[in-house]
């Protein structure tokens, strides 16, 4: 079950919704005024997993781990 963000288009208001199914997306109300008239947000969760993996292993952290070679 995802978390969305949302952003109100009326009041402004930033707010997170539980959502069973992406379909309902639609049906999102603010929680603030009321207004469907909501835009959903790009989460940093989201635009990092659409981009890949931000993190990276070099040798010297790898060999202080003891997961990679030395």
């Amino acid at each position: 079950m995802p978390i969305f963000e949302f952003e109100c288009s009326d009041c402004d208001r930033e707010f997170e919704e539980l959502l069973f199914n992406t379909g309902a997306v639609n049906e999102v109300i603010c929680p603030e005024c009321g207004s469907s008239k909501v835009n959903k947000k790009i989460s940093m969760f989201a635009s990092k997993a659409a981009g890949g993996s931000s993190f990276s292993l070099d040798s010297s952290a790898a060999a202080s781990c003891n997961t990679g070679s030395t």
